[in-house]
């Protein structure tokens, strides 16, 4: 225990090397990340390759299952030989691990260019599993030569494996950017990348083009690269400005699509095919997702479904029959869709699949990777290419130095012999004579020790006068490669014309067509079909809702929960909106919308309206509208401000509503009022009896809400407590005489002229209530 104490207390001054438990933590866990970061999640600019995938690359090159110049190819071997050796020697992890990262290489809908040529169940798009690696193959693609190549020519540095037994390459020689070929996924500790995979030619011509040109503009840069190229293909339906940001900054998501087409069959029928699909979807997905909606299970902590899953699965159900697999060796993807009847529109059925299902879906994009400099940064497309054009030019140098010594120590020796057989009698009686002749020969010719040792190394049958004209030969071709080397090495625009070289010729020999098409589109948003058809939404005091057909709802036939009864019932259409205004908390001006069609009808007593909205906090239902979006509203509040504006205005999609009316703390919503087209005056009432009348061209709409326009001068003390738009007079309820008996006056003609006057004016009192209530159209 005292030993454990010692950990949490902090060391004196003096205690030599002895650091806290909380600052050996943090230095551990840092340590930790990094090492998870540089070791296994993230990508190298240079390679594109992680550790483990590195490491099995260059196990199989060891085990010779690089593709040769044979036919066919070397035979491939047992995957579970390849990860075992790649565990036994470079890579110190769980065996699935490592077989994970070897499937995936091998399977042609995770990479755009597979590295692996895999034989045997490897998997499928729609989240099949590999077989277990005893009974699946492989060997490397092609393309993996462009990886793995040129790394005996001195073109990477080797670092110890784990146990110091084996060396291994700290990167890997890549002749063209893998990192963006084949993009990368991957999450580490506080940071992950999302590279998504691009077309080879496309790449190639821009990095040709930044080596041939320092000064290419962004716009050259992405016209020649648009967007990524996914596996699968797809369509990229993001504009082409969302697409240059990302880019720019290494962030962003797109939107990507499925593709489709339509096929016609017999008697006026057709069929919706889809035949290419987003990346990170499949077939078995997208089924799973129909079945969802046209077969709804009920949410956990409900009794029955929700109204919108009633009304999402009669919107699918309406418009699509079938949905079918048809995916095979013929076609990788083929999801076949039968319309409900050869009526129904294509654009229908295609907008209602898009909207609903993954067959549109988002594409992150995270630029995340280990730079040149060794940190994990997130880069920008221009940045990512200007390193591995600068990695790439070190290689070259590294290979072209590399081979230059190989063939000046061949010279070397070629000149040594080639002094020998001049004076090969010579030689032979100094080697038969001396007792040391290596000495003898470095003295007698001026030999080097290289040379003298490969004399004495030499054959007979290489002393014959033909071998003398080949090593004159191999000599001249020598030198003249020695020349090409070494304006390489010289010559940065002859380093540039032979990176462009080969970037070329990989390009032609690796190339391929573009599989994802971009072109701009909007978003599908499908919106439920609704009858359109009158009916009554009705709203209890305790805030229930429902919505009945019809106009001709008599309020003394409707039933209610004991102790509730009706607040206000609207006669408006089907497709309306209910409005809902919050009381106000804290200057909160929200309002809230609920499409009358997701109102229940029936018998019943409705739902609360709580359960369809989310209330701000300390907000309460306080007033409600059902009607045409393009009725016309007099929002006013206590304070003695108010507005005109649209019920369509106050439109808003999320639950949470819309933040409309700017309110002052102490101010209090009035109900809305409806502005008729016969109306054109507005009548205010204030608390202590003043009514004001003015014309009601003094307001003006506000589309976008806010605090609105003075309507009378009033105080805190006597607030604004009614106001309504009128025509040519005005009635004004409120209480008689000994404050119980209510009491209703018109004012028309004189007796409305006296309160007549400017907006924001006090106005005049009306004679004859003690307690004025509510003004409204006479």
């Amino acid at each position: 225990m005292s030993d454990q104490l010692s950990l949490l207390t902090p060391p004196p001054e003096d205690s030599g090397d002895a650091i806290t438990l909380a600052h050996y933590a943090e230095r551990a866990y840092l340590e930790y990340a990094l090492s998870v970061v540089k070791g296994r999640a993230l990508p190298d600019v240079c390679d594109g390759a992680k550790p483990v995938q590195r490491r099995i690359l260059y196990a199989m090159q060891r085990m010779g299952l690089g593709w040769g110049a044979a036919a066919g190819g070397p035979k491939p071997v047992k995957s579970a030989r390849v990860v075992g050796d790649v565990l036994g020697r470079f890579h110190p992890h769980g065996d699935q691990a490592a077989y994970d990262a070897l499937v995936r290489m091998a399977q042609d809908f995770s990479l755009r260019y597979p590295l692996i040529d895999g034989q045997g169940n490897f998997g499928s798009r729609d989240g099949d599993g590999a077989a277990a690696m005893r009974y699946t193959e492989a060997r490397l693609t092609p393309i993996a030569r462009l990886l793995l190549d040129e790394i005996d020519e001195g073109t990477v540095d080797y670092v110890p494996n784990y146990d110091g037994s084996f060396e291994e390459p700290s990167l890997l020689p890549a002749r063209l950017p893998f990192v963006l070929l084949n993009g990368a996924s991957g999450i580490a500790v506080g940071m992950a990348t999302e590279v998504p995979s691009h077309n080879l030619r496309e790449v190639a011509a821009a990095a040709v083009a930044m080596i041939r040109h320092d000064g290419l503009t962004d716009d050259e840069l992405y016209g020649l690269i648009p967007g990524p190229d996914f596996p699968g293909g797809g369509q990229i339906i993001s504009p082409e400005a969302d697409i240059r940001e990302a880019y720019r900054g290494g962030r962003g998501s797109l939107k990507v699509r499925a593709r489709w087409k339509i096929e016609d069959l017999a008697r006026g029928q057709w069929q919706l095919v889809v035949t290419e699909l987003p990346p990170g979807t499949s077939a078995q997905k997208v089924l799973e997702e129909i079945e969802e909606l046209t077969n709804p299970k009920i949410k956990t902590g409900k009794k029955a479904l929700t109204q919108e899953q009633t009304q999402l699965k009669a919107s699918v159900l309406s418009v699509l029959d079938a949905v079918r697999d048809e995916s095979g060796k013929e076609a990788a993807v083929r999801l076949v869709f039968e319309p409900k009847s050869r009526a129904i529109e294509q654009s229908d059925l295609i907008t209602t699949l898009l909207a609903h299902t993954s067959l549109e879906t988002s594409s992150s994009i995270n630029l995340t990777m280990i730079g040149r400099d060794g940190k994990p940064v997130q880069k920008g497309l221009r940045q990512i290419l200007t390193e591995w054009i600068d990695f790439r030019q070190v290689t070259v140098a590294r290979r072209t130095r590399h081979r230059l010594d190989k063939v000046l120590d061949r010279i070397h020796v070629l000149e040594g012999r080639h002094t020998v057989l001049l004076h090969i009698d010579e030689v032979i009686r100094i080697i038969r004579e001396s007792d040391e002749p290596k000495p003898a020969l470095i003295a007698r010719f001026k030999l080097s020790e290289r040379q003298a040792e490969d004399i004495l190394e030499i054959r007979l049958r290489q002393l014959a006068r033909l071998e003398f004209i080949k090593i004159e030969q191999e000599l001249a071709s020598l030198r003249e490669e020695q020349g090409k080397l070494e304006e390489i090495l010289n010559s940065p625009a002859a380093l540039k014309r032979l990176l462009i070289k080969e970037i070329e010729a990989d390009a032609k020999a690796h190339g391929d067509e573009r599989r994802t098409l971009i072109q701009a589109e909007k978003r599908a948003v499908a919106e439920i079909k609704v009858v359109d058809e009158p009916v009554t939404a009705v709203i209890s005091t305790k805030g229930w809702v429902r919505a009945l057909k019809g106009h001709d709802i008599a309020a003394s036939a409707l039933q209610f929960k004991a102790g509730d009864g009706l607040l206000a019932s609207f006669a408006c259409r089907s497709v309306d909106t209910l409005l809902v205004f919050g009381s106000p908390s804290g200057g909160d001006g929200r309002v809230y919308s609920v499409a009358v069609s997701s109102l229940p009808g029936g018998r019943g007593d409705g739902v609360p309206i709580t359960t369809l909205i989310d209330l701000a906090p300390g907000t309460q239902p306080a007033h409600y509208f059902a009607g045409n979006a393009d009725t016309t509203l007099l929002l006013a509040n206590s304070g003695g401000f108010g507005l005109l504006a649209k019920a369509g205005d106050m439109h808003g999609r999320n639950r949470a509503g819309k933040a409309f009316l700017t309110l002052a703390d102490s101010d209090q919503l009035l109900p809305p009022t409806v502005v008729l087209p016969a109306h054109h005056s507005v009548a205010v009432l204030a608390q202590d009896g003043r009514l004001l009348v003015f014309p009601l061209d003094e307001l003006k709409l506000q589309p976008n809400g806010g605090k609105g326009l003075t309507l009378m001068d009033v105080d805190a003390q006597c607030p604004l407590i009614s106001a309504a738009t009128v025509a040519d007079q005005v009635r004004v309820d409120g209480l008689g005489r000994g404050g119980a008996k209510a009491k209703d006056e018109t004012l028309r003609g004189s007796g409305l002229a006296v309160h007549r006057g400017k907006r924001a004016r006090k106005g005049v009192k009306v004679e004859g209530f003690p307690k004025p209530m509510r003004v409204s159209a006479g």
